[in-house]
């Protein structure tokens, strides 16, 4: 298996950020230009005044930084470490997609009870990723 396949699935989750990052600032622009909000309603993140249209990107922009950091490290630890095979990539491939779909909820209609069960999936792949590498670690002696 060519090892740097991994960095695919990698690559579409840091890409699939920075399209969210960019989806902050125009959604916080509008709301300015509208008037719906003032500048000073974002000096220290976001004051109480900002509806939940205006901040829920970024929130997701958040949650794209937090779990996907462990998948991130595991990407990089299996090339380096040349324990990249098919299952690894498509578990990868499988948690970059529900982390999409997780958005893809977020930033949709937001149904509370759909976002946790993605996000729990994508959890559980990452779980396994890690399990699976742990166990293949410990097999090597």
């Amino acid at each position: 298996m060519i090892q740097t396949a991994i960095f695919w699935p990698v690559a579409v989750l840091a890409f699939w950020t920075f399209a969210i990052l960019l989806l902050v600032p125009l959604v916080r622009i509008r709301a300015v230009i509208a008037r719906r909000l003032g500048p000073k309603d974002f000096r220290y993140g976001e004051s109480e005044r900002v509806p939940g249209d205006v901040a829920i990107p970024n929130r997701d922009y958040m949650n794209l930084l937090e779990l996907p950091v462990l998948f991130y490290a595991i990407a990089i630890i299996l090339y380096v470490t040349s324990r990249v095979d098919p299952i690894f990539v498509g578990l990868a491939w499988a948690f970059t997609g529900l982390r999409i779909t997780h958005s893809l909820v977020h930033l949709s209609y937001n149904n509370v009870l759909h976002r946790i069960i993605v996000f729990a999936a994508a959890t559980l792949v990452l779980l396994v990723i890690w399990v699976r590498f742990a166990w293949d670690l410990a097999a090597a002696g």
